[in-house]
């Protein structure tokens, strides 16, 4: 397999000796509206948590055109991101556009690798030099991940993508509800809210929504689960919390993605 690494914005010694004109075009001062002609992105960064070793794809062949593959990514500080060839679409290169990270010359070979450690917070948009014009871009975010101040649940909802540190309060109510299947991480793929918190003898219900396939609820480290999955949608579950703590659960088939939630229990 051939490589290339960067680290602290430091080509390494198996980059290429030919010289060649970077893009060394700025980073566009609206990301967002940048990133409309990326080609296989849903407007949804992918975000990645302290613990995980990001990987996009160069070269992913989508209903737009060539890609790569999640387009945008959210990391925390201090992560390494690693960009590896599929092989397909010929010559490709990954080129930050403010200068911060290239791989160098454009390469075929599936199997190619390139990384690069991002330290500091900022929003890094790159391209393939050869289908920039076709929609071949993304962007790295760096940013430190959401808080809601209870360091287990953050630690678990790191990578959660419709995490952002609000944590809903049903501490007035017996009930509350929790969307299954609602618009997140790529897709019909998350729990809405993702974060509640309620008091002693209160009922949490679960409603499916019947979107993104077949999902279920299991907690991490507690005796509560819904059972089988299952895609159909009115399917309902209840959980009746009667001691205090933080209780952490996952859809298991998309765990992966994002699909995770906590109660928080007072």
């Amino acid at each position: 397999m051939s490589g290339l690494a960067a680290t602290a914005g430091c080509l390494a010694s198996g980059s290429p000796d030919t010289e060649r004109t970077p893009t060394g075009t700025a980073t566009p001062e609206d990301l967002d509206t940048w990133l409309d002609a990326a080609n296989g992105y849903d407007g949804d960064p992918r975000r990645y948590g302290p613990t995980e070793r990001p990987t996009i794809a160069v070269g992913e062949e989508t209903d737009d055109g060539l890609a790569f593959s999640p387009a945008v990514i959210e990391v925390p500080p201090l992560t390494e991101v690693e960009w590896d060839w599929t092989g397909h679409g010929g010559q490709h290169n990954v080129v930050a556009l403010d200068g911060t990270f290239d791989s160098g010359n454009t390469n075929a070979q599936a199997g190619t690798s390139y990384e690069f450690f991002f330290e500091e917070p900022g929003e890094y948009a790159f391209v393939s030099e050869p289908d920039q014009g076709t929609g071949m871009r993304g962007a790295v975010i760096v940013a430190e991940p959401p808080s809601t101040g209870y360091d287990a649940v953050d630690e678990w909802l790191a990578n959660v993508g419709n995490f952002d540190g609000t944590v809903t309060d049903r501490t007035d109510s017996t009930t509350a509800s929790v969307t299954v299947g609602a618009e997140g991480n790529g897709g019909q793929f998350a729990f809405d809210p993702p974060v509640l918190r309620i008091t002693t003898g209160s009922t949490v219900r679960w409603e499916w929504t019947g979107d993104g396939g077949a999902h279920n609820v299991t907690f991490d480290s507690a005796d509560i689960d819904s059972g089988d999955v299952t895609p159909d949608a009115d399917t309902v579950f209840e959980h009746t919390f009667e001691e205090t703590g933080q209780y952490l659960y996952a859809c298991l088939p998309h765990r992966a993605l994002g699909m995770k939630g906590a109660v928080i229990v007072e």
